[in-house]
């Protein structure tokens, strides 16, 4: 069954997801982030060069060169990421077949827009019989 894990009070969501996926990759969990906006999922690629500078987070963009080897692709395609563990969530809506992967990671910033959004996810994983599993971050 899918684990799902909201994260809220996210001041950076960004950078929350960078630190959320370099932890699953250190599981050797593959993950994807996954968002329709594809200027979100550039910034998430320049942020996962630089967030940390003392450390790399390799990852690759879905139908980049190295994404069958690379443990953290980014791309809006869901049916060519079922092989990953981990779907890591920046879209407002749930992603579509989330139910394939083993763990669903959410974020929720501290905008009032976010939140709202942040909700209805939450309620649509309840209503579908799922447990979620939730996280205050402390900033």
């Amino acid at each position: 069954m899918t684990q799902i894990y909201f994260y809220s009070g996210a001041v950076d969501k960004l950078h929350t997801a960078c630190r959320l996926s370099a932890k699953a990759v250190q599981q050797d969990l593959k993950v994807i982030i996954y968002s329709l906006d594809d200027a979100l999922l550039d910034r998430m690629d320049k942020l996962l060069w630089a967030f940390s500078p003392t450390s790399f987070v390799p990852h690759s963009r879905m139908n980049g060169d190295l994404a069958d080897v690379t443990p953290i692709i980014l791309g809006r395609e869901i049916a060519q990421a079922m092989h990953c563990h981990v779907l890591l969530n920046l879209d407002d809506e749930c992603p579509p077949a989330f139910d394939h992967f083993d763990r669903i990671i959410e974020i929720a910033d501290v905008t009032v827009e976010d939140k709202k959004a942040a909700r209805a996810r939450y309620r649509h994983y309840q209503a579908q019989g799922l447990e979620v599993n939730h996280y205050k971050l402390e900033n």
